[in-house]
């Protein structure tokens, strides 16, 4: 039994309703296909609804889903019945079929390639090469197939216009080793004639609408099918044509037919496509072709010589008794008719040597028992179902034929099954009634009294026997037949016409057949002219298919046996080849007749129902028992409803703990106990299961969840805690590794001349990102401890003074002087850069101390001659003293007079540029001021002492005021206060320049310096 799906779905299982009538039925498939479930069980048999529309319930997931598990464990579904076949092949080396039948249109094909995709994703999980090459030319060759033998018809788009029988074969392993296909019955008919609204087989259209130009040149075609008789029928419908021909040309590829191979056949299309359009006329006494060019093209693509393909088509050669030949010329009918037969002939041909060229790829090779173990087969079968048109020929004749044998077929198997099994289990069998169609199929095959013995003898009966007079002959035999009728057995049935129609009451329904073409269709008569001009074709491929053409005209044979016997035989040898298999069932039903998806004809369904044999197989698999089940999975599915076996039996066997569920609940008269399955008589039983089943899920659920997240949890605990712990040791081993490769890198610095400035520090773990920070520091400290405790103490001022400039400039300005020694107070060496006596500098000096004495001082920071602003804006030379408490302004032409005192701590921050020029302006809270270009000296006139200057003042603010002195350093210009109003100072290079000096300009003042 299916996994149960919600009610609103319906029942997933047929055999699970209520009462077996067919109005039940009907409302419970109708109710699925409404909410998109297409898939109905009955039993291990799966009713399929073709939907009309793409389902996304085939994809890898799916079919995961449905991969090794049991037909009740999940949802209806084709990959449950493939998976079932399978697993039946692997585990019990049985060989088993899957039967897909149903109507055209029902969906038989896509349920095909559907189990063939599945069978394909569950094998050779090592991805073994040769095996998936087997796997690849089984599901290609599906594609050349339906291009040759699939159609347009009016109730589907890509009818299968043959039967197909595919048997695939396993190794011990359950994987593909190779295959082999039987086709049967292609509608060669199709080829020359097409009812109305429907196309010919898809090849032909691919080839022209999908073809290159210089295909379709070299065939000499034109694109549009509706230049070709045989293809003007379906020019206007188009199915992707153009996209078909490339994935078909690539399916030929894969498969393995070869470029010569791939090019006759097209070639033979298009031979067909040109004799359609041959025209007959006649002069009198001959017929004669119309259209010499086209014989010339057809003789070209053929490889034959132009003139015996005219002979062909014009004249039949006939041996007389005593051995003369002659040739006996065409009528225009005749020649029409030759014409029609040649062109279905090369199809049938060509269609039969590509099944046999794919066989010929995957059949199994080298294959021997003791070697590789049993070989065991799954065959697919995917035939036509019952056809009833509005005129029925020959064809549906075979086609109603085929069904009445496989629902023969059918039936007994399943009742063989049902009775089988209920002896295994030692269950009393009870006889059940039932139709068999047997003395349908009697009325169709049997011996001297069948129709297709009364066909062949009108067949075999020497003069002109019309299919009126057989036609006759099936009145005389089979007037008696209960399943038989015609308009002359009943004159009163104006639904048949006299002398045309017949009727057959098959098991699904009355069929009325039209007789005429019934002779010529059974004889299927292909003048022996035509087999001899393909035999001497000098195209090899072409060549292979009619090894017939090679006899003699005078050689006698035996007559060849009749379409309907053949067809009769090889349906026969499919029966008892699916006889000897385990077989599984695809019933396809067509919901409507318009394609929809959504509409659901309850009539057109009921009638499929009816002849699908679908209640009759309800009825045998519910009689005595709807359901059966192995002890130990009814266990485990129904276990917890028990409190004797929840949640593990103590009892001595499974069938005892089965025993205790079904007495708990009072079932005990409404099942049976076999040797290995329980057998429950009424689905009522199993709807309480299941419904006391899932009440309980919930809560066991649950508690299920409950035990497992605490167990999770716990698992996660202990995997954290090692985490941990491993961490912990791993960085204790780090911090270790990376003290001992610092103590490894600087063991030694004591004794390097850079005190292992130049070693390189090991990267650190993140855990010790800040103790390394702090490391570098406390080493760059004793690095600067050990240089600086070598520097006279009378040298310290000036090392303080230039590591203030240099972290005050913080590398903006490349030139500060820091390599050279610096003075400080240049106003004592002035001599030198004034030219002064030593006793005129004497005297300046003492002056000097007179004016300043009164202030205070204990230290002078910077001296230096300077160029600057006067109070008119006027650039003057002039003398600038800082202090470590006023900076002044000295005249050095009046004996340094001061010419302007300020005090120190009005000093709020500095500007230099990060140029060589000399420019300094100190700004004051003030706003005025001052501006001032350090003048070098003569003896030194490339000396940089901005850096000095900074370097002091910054050094003495932030070691003396405990306060940070701001120094900016400009690229080009910078902003000044004079009395309060805004400048802005820029510097410029002058060629004619001798001395650096000041300039107005519109915003503020200009410093020129002399070109370098």
């Amino acid at each position: 039994m299916a996994e149960l799906e919600g009610l609103e779905f319906g029942k997933s299982d047929f055999v699970l309703l209520d009462e077996v009538t067919m109005e039940q039925f009907m409302d419970n498939l109708k109710l699925r296909f409404e909410k998109g479930r297409i898939y109905t069980f009955i039993g291990e048999v799966v009713v399929s609804v073709n939907p009309y529309k793409h389902l996304d319930i085939y994809g890898k997931e799916v079919i995961e889903d449905y991969r090794g598990r049991e037909l009740y464990e999940n949802p209806p579904h084709l990959f449950a019945v493939a998976d079932a076949a399978y697993k039946a092949m692997k585990r019990r080396a049985k060989d088993t079929c899957i039967v897909i039948s149903g109507e055209s249109g029902a969906g038989k094909t896509e349920a095909s390639k559907y189990i063939m995709q599945y069978i394909a994703a569950i094998t050779n999980p090592n991805q073994r090469a040769e095996v998936e090459s087997v796997k690849n030319v089984l599901l290609k060759s599906n594609c050349v197939l339906e291009a040759f033998g699939n159609a347009k018809t009016n109730r589907n788009d890509n009818s299968s216009r043959f039967g197909k029988y595919m048997d695939i074969n396993f190794n011990f392993n359950g994987d593909p080793t190779g295959g082999h296909i039987n086709n049967y019955l292609l509608e060669k008919s199709r080829v020359v004639q097409q009812q109305d609204g429907e196309r010919n087989f898809h090849s032909f259209y691919q080839v022209l609408r999908g073809g290159s130009d210089e295909l379709l040149k070299s065939l000499y075609l034109q694109r549009d099918p509706a230049e070709y008789a045989y293809t003007s029928q379906g020019a206007s419908a188009s199915n992707n044509d153009s996209l078909c021909h490339k994935a078909v040309m690539a399916a030929l590829k894969v498969i393995g037919f070869t470029t010569e191979e791939i090019s006759s056949i097209y070639k033979i299309l298009s031979t067909i496509l040109h004799l359609g359009n041959l025209q007959f006329t006649s002069d009198g006494e001959h017929v004669v072709l119309v259209g010499e060019d086209t014989v010339k093209h057809i003789s070209e693509l053929t490889s034959t010589e132009p003139e015996n393909t005219r002979k062909a088509l014009l004249y039949r050669t006939v041996a007389t008794g005593g051995g003369e030949v002659i040739e006996k010329g065409h009528n225009e009918q005749e020649a029409s008719y030759g014409r029609d037969a040649f062109a279905k002939a090369l199809y049938e041909r060509l269609f039969a040597w590509i099944v046999g060229r794919i066989n010929s790829v995957i059949e199994v090779k080298d294959y021997n028992p003791a070697l590789h173990g049993k070989n065991t087969v799954i065959g697919v079968l995917d035939i036509y179902g019952f056809e009833i048109f509005d005129n029925n020929s020959f064809e549906q004749f075979c086609i109603n034929y085929c069904n009445e044998k496989l629902q023969q077929l059918f039936i007994e198997l399943i009742l063989r099954q049902e009775q089988d099994e209920y002896q295994r289990e030692g269950i009393t069998w009870q006889h059940i009634e039932y139709f068999n169609n047997q003395i349908i199929v009697d009325l169709v095959e049997q011996p001297h009294k069948g129709i297709i013995s009364i066909l062949d003898e009108a067949c075999l009966t020497a003069g002109k026997v019309t299919d009126t007079v057989c036609l006759d002959s099936m009145n005389k035999k089979l007037g008696q037949h209960p399943h038989y009728t015609s308009r002359k057995l009943c004159p009163g049935d104006k639904t048949m016409e006299f002398n045309r129609d017949f009727r057959i009451r098959h098991y699904a329904g009355d069929v009325t057949y039209s007789v005429e073409g019934f002779l010529d269709k059974n004889k299927d008569p292909l003048f022996q002219d035509f087999k001899r001009l393909m035999y001497n074709s000098s195209d090899h491929v072409l060549k292979e298919m009619w090894p017939d053409g090679k006899m003699s005209i005078t050689e006698v044979t035996k007559r060849p046996l009749t379409a309907a016997t053949l067809f009769k035989n090889s349906i026969i040898a499919l029966v008892d080849k699916l006889a000897c298999k385990e077989p599984y069932y695809v019933r396809c039903i067509k919901p409507n007749e318009v394609k929809s998806p959504l509409l659901f004809d309850d009539g057109r369904c009921q009638h499929q129902v009816a002849y699908l044999g679908l209640l009759e197989n309800v009825r045998v698999r519910r009689a005595g028992f709807a359901y059966r089940q192995p002890y130990a999975r009814f266990l485990q599915r129904y276990k917890m409803t028990c409190e004797y076996t929840w949640p593990n039996h103590l009892m001595s066997t499974d069938q005892e703990a089965v025993e205790a569920i079904v007495n708990q609940h009072g079932f005990e008269d409404d099942v049976a106990y076999g040797h290995t399955k329980l057998f429950v008589r009424t689905p009522r039983t199993l709807f309480t299961l299941e419904q006391e089943r899932a009440a309980l899920i919930p809560i066991l659920v649950l508690f299920l969840q409950k035990v497992w997240r605490g167990a999770l949890a716990r698992m996660r605990c202990r995997k954290i805690r090692a985490i941990y712990t491993i961490m912990a040791h791993y960085k204790c081993y780090k911090v270790k590794a990376h003290f001992w490769e610092v103590e490894r890198r600087f063991a030694n610095v004591r004794n390097m001349a850079d005190y292992g400035k130049s070693v390189e520090w090991p990267t650190p773990p993140a855990a010790l990102m800040q103790f390394h920070r702090i490391t570098q520091h406390l080493h760059r400290r004793w690095w600067a401890r050990q240089l600086i405790k070598n520097i006279p103490p009378s040298d310290m001022a000036e090392v303080r003074a230039k590591v203030a400039a240099l972290s005050a400039l913080s590398g903006e300005r490349v030139d500060w002087g820091y390599s050279r020694a610096w003075e400080r107070d240049y106003l004592a060496n002035v001599s030198f850069s004034l030219g002064y006596s030593f006793r005129t500098l004497t005297l300046h000096i003492f002056t000097l101390i007179r004016h300043i004495k009164v202030y205070q001082y204990s230290q002078v920071l910077f001296s230096c001659s300077v160029r600057m602003l006067n109070w008119f804006n006027n650039t003057k030379d002039r003398a600038l003293l800082i202090t470590d408490k006023h900076i002044y302004r000295l005249e050095p032409k009046k004996h340094f007079k001061v010419q302007k005192r300020i005090s120190l701590d009005t000093v709020v921050g500095v500007s230099v540029t990060s140029g060589s020029d000399q420019m300094v302006a100190l700004h004051t809270a003030s706003q005025d001021d001052i501006l001032v270009h350090l003048q070098r000296g003569q003896l030194n006139p490339n000396q940089d002492r901005v850096g000095e200057l900074v370097g002091s003042l910054t050094d003495h603010f932030t070691r003396v005021k405990n306060t940070p002195l701001p120094v900016k350093v400009c690229s080009t210009a910078f902003q000044v206060h004079m009395s309060g109003k805004p400048k802005s100072i820029t510097v410029e290079t002058k060629p004619s320049q001798t001395a650096a000096d000041f300039k107005k300009s519109r915003t503020g003042f200009t410093l020129l310096l002399p070109h370098q």
